[in-house]
């Protein structure tokens, strides 16, 4: 899935240091880069400083999501394959319909104002992203990753107790927090995990999710600018929203998804000039002919129950 053209264009504004602003697709061969001095007026983000919420505005919506015998059906392709060692964890990822009621002229502009959440991107009329998870961050010559694996509904009772605890949810997040290390190993020295299976709230629609995420850190070369593009692209596609081993899930989330990611579950972010930080393209809604599609997903492992899956698909889908 490598890139050549796109690591020219990073390298050289990395090397110029140039601030700019990317947004690169799943499979990586679409991209916007533009230098933030000249960015189009109709590309609006904020990263995890800058989060702040534009307008308050609660949304009555409905959803179509794929039918549950359908779901089932590429399910079942992943548990095949698992068991096959073909892969050890497959986030699979669906599209549903979304219909909002509103008389707005931007619905899309509505909801980047109205979302509370820690990463923001609106790309013109085409698709607004709500992200709670960070890609890499690269302060000083230390790059940060931050996988985020494992959903429960805050509401429910021992809800961080209960999810701390399921075996299913440990496997699944230690997988990719190892996915995540070798990643990190092709780019950069002395690979730590510095905190593992944390917390956080995050607010989803008219509830509260927790979700479980984990640090690692890694050292980067003093002229790692030099090279920003090789090291944004041997870590993509993100191993939160593939799998492991990450170049055969790819290839099977291919052949089983019945739709085209495009820029979901790709990665956006900033390079200032110094540091660098980026989000994982996820709380998706895509403008397109047939209406809004909103886009979400999670990870398959052998110990997946195929009705829990399919609800934390629905879970995801939320207008904030």
């Amino acid at each position: 899935m490598m890139n050549k053209e796109l690591i020219q264009i990073l390298n050289k504004y990395g090397k110029n240091k140039e601030p700019f602003f990317f947004s690169i697709s799943f499979d990586l061969k679409d991209y916007i880069v533009q230098p933030l001095s000249r960015l189009d007026d109709d590309i609006e983000f904020c990263l995890d400083d800058q989060n702040q919420v534009l307008s308050l505005q609660n949304f009555e919506y409905g959803i179509k999501t794929i039918d549950f015998e359908d779901y089932q059906k590429e399910f079942d392709m992943v548990i095949e394959n698992i068991k096959a060692g073909n892969t050890y964890l497959l986030n699979l990822s669906a599209s549903s319909s979304i219909k909002i009621n509103s008389n707005s002229k931007d619905i899309l502009q509505e909801i980047y104002n109205a979302a509370d959440a820690k990463f923001k991107l609106k790309y013109k009329n085409d698709f607004v992203c709500f992200s709670p998870e960070r890609f890499i961050k690269i302060d000083q010559n230390k790059i940060y990753t931050y996988p985020m694996k494992g959903t429960i509904d805050a509401n429910i009772p021992n809800a961080k107790e209960k999810i701390l605890a399921n075996q299913k949810e440990m496997a699944e997040h230690t997988m990719v927090v190892d996915l995540l290390r070798n990643d990190l190993g092709i780019v950069a020295s002395k690979i730590k995990v510095e905190k593992f299976r944390y917390i956080d709230k995050i607010s989803a629609g008219k509830k509260q999710l927790l979700q479980v995420s984990s640090k690692i850190s890694g050292e980067l070369k003093q002229n790692w600018q030099d090279n920003i593009g090789d090291i944004l692209v041997s870590l993509l596609p993100a191993g939160s929203i593939t799998g492991t081993p990450k170049r055969k899930t790819v290839e099977l989330i291919n052949q089983i998804e019945n739709h085209k990611r495009e820029f979901y579950t790709g990665v956006f972010g900033v390079f200032d000039g110094q540091n660098l930080d980026s989000a994982v393209m996820i709380r998706f809604i895509q403008n397109t002919k047939e209406g809004l599609i909103y886009k979400s997903g999670g990870g398959i492992t052998i110990d997946s129950d195929v009705k829990s899956e399919y609800q934390e698909l629905l879970d995801k889908v939320y207008i904030p």
